[in-house]
């Protein structure tokens, strides 16, 4: 093999990965956060999903790609882990199109589907148009490069070397490993089926060797997936167990069926063509394996819980962000749909945290102890410390391509952010006022103590109402909060009023008088920044 063949096999497989790159691109950005629409009506019905992520990963041409997707699903708690074990199912039977279309032999239209894709890329203003076409010229030039593999690897039918390795692959761990191996390293195994389709058709390697190899690509794809997982919640770690599970499996299974049936034979009896006997090969592992496993989904959901236990702690103390993670991969498939809940999640660790701390000022207030205030200190760090990473990461998104509508949503997160940093500011001025009763030995009278109850109680109700976990009820959430912010401005002037009466009765001390004022104006602008986060909410509806 020369030096030129090697640099066509090389800009060959850069082709290959930089069509099924821009596929992957396409999708996102035609899909954007719909993906998320899609799998909330997948509910419980495995069918379905098998079938939505067979489809999926056969438009974008990687398992990977739907499997990092979703992982992130997971891990933002937009999906459970037992409607993963579907999706990741009918991903394995999805991914076998690309082999099949390799079979089909549409490489000599490539170049023509590359130009109207990227014509249409060039000279369409039609946004959503655009994107369409982004994935058929990826379809083109992903073809052009797995001709151009092809073309490389001719000259290696001359070696005898070459051709005497190929054929050690006949030893099925051995050609398990390779497969793996290789398959991890592009993390891609539709580019390493493909890459061992052009093999085949120089005929280098017989279909005893290549099934070894291609059961071994199976298992080599999850490493996308489990580098996508690394520094997920444990429920995400889970979904990759399940895939590396369902295709060690399915590894087992057909390794042992190759070894005592003539399952090669009949692979081979099919179709002469030794790139659609790999192609058929690999769809009948997926497909088979997805069938022997379906009534097991379940089950396998159980064995990644047991392998990998809930950890306790995994919420509490430390800072940290719990759902927002840098989505570190090259299938960016998912991606508008991932981070937009990802950052809406966190908000609402935001908020609850914010909650408890109003809460617990008033509280403290009421039992006039400074003692409390610790306590709060630190919640209110850590919801500053939220507000700081949250905003970082949405500043670093600000380059990503999106529509137009997940564009907005994630710019109207970020102005919700100040708002409800600004609640946890006034909640933490309302906990400092017992220095200050300490301070001047102020004992409040039981009409303020009530006051202050129905001030808690009115705050409670309101910010309780702000829930972002349904934009259906965006509308229905406004309303509420809208109610709830004219009750406490109708109470915060009558309360100041009633204020200013004890004062010229002499009932209240003239420092009781000046804190009380004080927490009047903390808590009629709690009011105004949680409105002002259900309108932001709203808009984004």
């Amino acid at each position: 093999m020369e030096l030129k063949d090697l640099l066509s096999l090389l800009g060959g497989l850069a082709l290959f990965l930089y069509g099924m790159q821009m596929m992957s691109n396409g999708l996102e950005t035609a899909a954007g956060n719909k993906m998320k629409q899609i799998l909330e009506k997948l509910t419980s019905n495995r069918i379905k999903a098998v079938l939505v992520g067979a489809v999926i990963t056969a438009v974008i041409q990687s398992s990977s790609a739907t499997t990092v997707m979703v992982v992130g699903f997971v891990n933002s708690g937009l999906m459970t882990l037992n409607q993963a074990v579907w999706i990741i199912m009918g991903a394995n039977i999805g991914t076998t199109i690309t082999g099949q279309l390799i079979a089909l032999d549409i490489g000599a239209i490539a170049p023509l589907i590359a130009f109207l894709g990227v014509a249409c890329i060039m000279f369409m203003k039609n946004e959503k148009a655009r994107h369409i076409s982004e994935i058929f010229a990826g379809l083109g030039v992903l073809f052009i490069g797995m001709d151009m593999m092809s073309s490389s690897m001719q000259p290696l039918r001359d070696s005898a070397m070459f051709m005497d390795f190929m054929t050690s692959f006949s030893n099925p761990l051995l050609g398990i490993l390779v497969g793996a191996v290789f398959t991890a390293i592009i993390q891609s195994s539709s580019a390493s089926v493909g890459i061992l389709q052009a093999l085949a058709a120089t005929g280098m390697i017989p279909l005893s060797s290549a099934v070894y190899i291609l059961f071994g690509q199976n298992i080599g794809t999850c490493i996308t997936a489990v580098l996508a997982s690394i520094g997920t919640k444990t429920n995400a770690k889970r979904t990759t167990v399940i895939h590396l599970l369902f295709n060690i499996i399915g590894t087992t299974v057909f390794t042992i069926i190759c070894m005592v049936t003539p399952f090669v034979q009949l692979m081979e009896s099919i179709t002469a063509d030794p790139v659609a006997q790999i192609a058929n090969t690999h769809t009948a592992f997926n497909i088979v394996t997805t069938l022997l496993l379906l009534p097991f989904g379940n089950k396998l959901a159980e064995i990644a819980v047991k392998i990998l236990p809930d950890n306790e702690k995994e919420e509490e103390t430390i800072q940290k962000l719990m759902y927002i993670r840098p989505f570190e991969s090259n299938y960016p498939v998912g991606h508008a749909a991932v981070v937009i809940s990802q950052i809406q999640r966190e908000i609402d660790r935001m908020l609850e945290k914010t909650r408890k701390n109003v809460e617990q000022s008033y509280d403290a207030v009421l039992a006039g102890d400074a003692g409390r205030l610790e306590e709060i200190q630190e919640r209110e760090d850590y919801i500053d410390y939220l507000n700081g990473e949250i905003a970082r990461y949405i500043v670093s998104l600000m380059s990503v391509e999106m529509s137009e509508r997940d564009t907005k949503s994630i710019n109207s997160y970020y102005l919700m952010l100040g708002n409800v940093e600004r609640i946890g500011d006034h909640a933490i001025n309302i906990a400092e006022y017992t220095q200050f009763m300490k301070k001047w030995e102020i004992r409040l009278t039981e009409e303020e103590k009530e006051e202050i109850v129905k001030m808690k109680e009115i705050s409670r109700q309101t910010l309780e109402a702000l829930s972002l976990e349904d934009e259906t009820k965006s509308a229905e959430i406004l309303a509420r909060v809208s109610e709830g912010e004219k009750e406490i401005d109708e109470m915060q002037k009558k309360y100041l009023k009633r204020q200013i009466k004890r004062a010229k009765k002499g009932e209240s001390k003239a420092e009781c008088g000046i804190m009380f004022s004080e927490m009047l104006t903390d808590f009629e602008r709690i009011g105004d920044y949680a409105l002002n986060v259900a309108q932001l909410y709203d808009e984004m509806a």
